[in-house]
């Protein structure tokens, strides 16, 4: 499933590409076609994304809001700027808009040029800035297509959900868990629901919101990490690396948590996230430099602590890392460490 960085990283490419222009709105599959009906021909506004959540405004008073769950994928197509390398300098959407009615401003955004390729393909994309005819998938993983041989726009290849096309450029989305057109009030009772991300609002008021969501439960902590509802944003992996990170036990309960471990967290959380989303990778490692820094950027298995590395030795301590479920998502961590 991609996780909160992904999100942003996807909102940010249609900020790029598709703000400001008009959009021709389809659904080749015929699931979306009322949707697409009612934001065929408008101008796309805004597009911003609270953790797992993306919302795509348009100029008639309607959003698009989508969630690609764990099969969920966008495939851009035309001459567009493929380098999703690009952080916000502003706009954010936090707590404060969480309770009240003002949406999120598009963002200012700027290209961060420190990018490597991903070998394994789970967070990688290949930069280089100006707009280009090029393929580019984006879910989980980044991986853009060299062949730009194709007519314009491509033919709709599988089960497109929706299909979003302006002059120049396309962007088909398969299999999300949501794809909806809803009212900017309807906008504002998703996000309502969730808790904070640390890339629209990392104040301590909502550190604050985190920590007390956490220390007041008697849920795991490992659980509470994945709730979207306490933190928005993590998923799998950045749960067991925040975790490790803080030598954890997943199984503690939310309320036996120190303030200052639940603080803790957070913090790091608004590190990761700020890093993943600025190089395209669920970099968990820090302190990394050289040939070491360039290993992790091209190979996951270089680059997390624990995560999908069952019975490999901890890099700290060399107990065998165990694997176990927890809310049906399979759970990776250090038995010593994090005892």
């Amino acid at each position: 499933m991609p996780e909160g960085h992904s999100v942003h990283r996807i909102a940010r490419q249609f900020a790029r590409n598709f703000v400001g222009h008009r959009v021709a709105v389809s659904s080749p599959q015929g699931r979306f076609a009322a949707g697409a009906k009612m934001l065929d021909g408008a101008t796309m506004t805004r597009a911003t994304a609270v953790g797992k959540q993306m919302f795509l405004e348009f100029d008639n008073g309607l959003w698009l809001r989508v969630h690609l769950g764990l099969y969920g994928a966008w495939d851009f197509a035309g001459e567009i700027t493929t380098d999703a390398t690009i952080r916000s300098a502003g706009g954010r959407m936090g707590q404060t808009n969480q309770r009240g009615t003002e949406l999120p401003e598009a963002a200012p955004l700027e290209t961060d040029r420190d990018y490597l390729d991903d070998r394994d393909g789970e967070d990688s994309i290949h930069s280089i800035g100006a707009p280009r005819k090029a393929r580019l998938h984006m879910a989980e993983s980044e991986n853009e297509n060299d062949d730009a041989d194709f007519e314009f726009p491509p033919a709709p290849v599988g089960q497109v959900r929706v299909r979003l096309l302006t002059e120049t450029a396309c962007a088909d989305l398969r299999g999300p868990t949501a794809c909806e057109a809803i009212s900017a009030f309807e906008v504002q009772q998703v996000i309502d629901r969730l808790g904070p991300d640390p890339l629209n609002d990392d104040s301590r008021e909502a550190e604050d919101r985190v920590v007390a969501a956490i220390r007041k439960s008697n849920q795991p902590v490992g659980q509470l990490l994945m709730d979207q509802s306490v933190v928005s944003g993590i998923g799998n992996v950045y749960r067991a690396e925040l975790l490790f990170r803080a030598r954890l036990n997943p199984f503690t309960p939310g309320k036996k948590v120190p303030e200052e471990t639940a603080r803790a967290l957070w913090r790091d959380w608004v590190h990761l996230l700020d890093v993943g989303v600025r190089t395209g990778q669920m970099m968990t490692m820090d302190g990394l430099s050289g040939e070491a820094y360039r290993r992790a950027m091209a190979r996951r298995d270089d680059r997390h602590w624990v995560y999908h590395r069952t019975g490999e030795p901890c890099r700290v301590c060399g107990t065998p890392i165990a694997m176990t479920e927890m809310a049906n998502r399979k759970l990776y961590w250090c038995p010593k460490d994090q005892a």
